[in-house]
């Protein structure tokens, strides 16, 4: 039995807190979760992680049943990222001595979060990355003036001046055509009015003008 240590209790809403115990006993470690009973609750996995030179491993104790509500809302890295885990969990670390005997040790919560990171893979530091973005080169600096566009783009089959005579003598002809398209469509469209205008007045005559014969025929 290991006397003296501090493990972290995660509650259900994801708050770490330190608790020290006088002796470590493993089979009453569900109590200090707040448990009235140990059924389901046990070792779900283990995390091997080197901080500072040293090695670590850090167990989670906790119960994968429970009521509704009661759902552990912190997210654990994997391989237990996706299993739901229901009310307090528990932390305990060892650490491997130079004689290869792994021996439980203190955890505390700045030391977790540490590893928390390394175990995430690491997290950007956006204040870093955005200093290194402002002492970055500029790449279009070194490039002749003759070789970018007046807006300073670097000159390709994309990206040309807007100002070019090629543009110009588009626009024109781009212009002239609108202008045509217009009054072409106006006239298409008056034309088309009285088309139908016509066809329907033709369908209502024939459908009113019956003879006496086709009447005759009907009945």
């Amino acid at each position: 039995m290991v006397k003296g240590i501090s493990i972290i209790i995660i509650d259900k809403n994801g708050v770490m807190k330190s608790q020290s115990l006088k002796e470590y006993n493993e089979e009453e470690l569900y109590k200090k979760c707040g448990f009235k009973k140990p059924d389901g609750f046990s070792k779900q996995t283990e995390w091997g992680v080197k901080l500072d030179g040293i090695k670590y491993s850090v167990a989670v104790h906790a119960k994968t049943d429970g009521k509704s509500g009661t759902e552990n809302k912190y997210d654990f890295p994997p391989p237990v990222d996706t299993v739901l885990f229901f009310g307090s969990c528990a932390l305990v670390a060892s650490f491997k001595k130079d004689d290869g005997i792994w021996e439980k040790v203190s955890l505390s919560i700045e030391q977790w979060e540490k590893m928390y990171e390394k175990l995430f893979g690491g997290f950007e530091d956006l204040a870093s990355t955005a200093l290194e973005d402002e002492e970055e080169e500029d790449e279009l600096m070194n490039i002749p003036k003759d070789k970018k566009t007046k807006h300073g783009y670097l000159k390709d089959g994309f990206v040309v001046d807007s100002n070019s005579d090629e543009d110009e003598e588009y626009d024109s002809y781009d212009d002239d055509s609108n202008t045509e398209l217009d009054d072409t469509d106006n006239t298409d469209e008056n034309d088309i009015g009285d088309i139908i205008i016509e066809d329907m007045g033709s369908e209502l005559s024939e459908e009113d003008y019956v003879t006496d014969d086709e009447s005759e025929d009907k009945n």
